[in-house]
């Protein structure tokens, strides 16, 4: 039998919904964001981006993919258990795969994902879905600049990654 010291402290241990930073602490929090982008469309929007010399936060750390539909839900849960803020998810527009319909399978992949969040108790903001082509490395950068503005005004993820390790290990 448990004591009420014992059940109290496995009590605090739980991570809760994420907490709100005051502002003033806000204002110099820079969210570490996880970007999984197709080879095809988005690292080569993400490549003209920074030929054309385009200015976005560099807080967002790349990871090129084959295609959208090949990221697999757990890569953005693990992204979000090893530290990251937030995480952007970002393919070829539908109809535009080199995959065929690799896009189409991403979708809905992260609709469900979106709710699984939710379970977890993840705010569904911190991850982002989105369609960019080669041509839009202007697109890229305001697309960059939002994910990082969305993230920065949920704050930090509540609980160390530590406590959401422990806790949802056996989930």
């Amino acid at each position: 039998m448990q004591t009420k010291a014992v059940k109290q402290s496995a009590k605090k241990t739980l991570p809760t919904k994420e907490t709100k930073l005051p502002m003033a602490a806000q204002s110099s929090y820079e969210p570490t964001i996880v970007a999984f982008l197709c080879n095809w469309c988005s690292y080569a929007g993400a490549d003209l981006a920074g030929v054309s010399r385009l200015q976005y936060p560099t807080n967002v750390r790349v990871v090129r993919v084959p295609c959208s539909g090949r990221v697999d839900p757990m890569y953005v849960i693990k992204a979000l258990q090893q530290g990251a803020d937030g995480v952007l998810v970002s393919g070829c527009h539908p109809g535009d795969c080199h995959y065929i319909s690799g896009n189409l399978v991403a979708r809905r992949k992260f609709a469900m994902l979106k709710s699984f969040l939710d379970y977890l108790g993840i705010e569904p903001q911190r991850v982002q879905f989105s369609w960019v082509s080669a041509s839009e490395g202007g697109r890229f950068a305001s697309l960059i600049e939002k994910v990082v503005s969305d993230v920065k005004k949920l704050g930090p993820r509540g609980g160390s990654a530590e406590t959401f390790r422990r806790c949802h290990a056996n989930n």
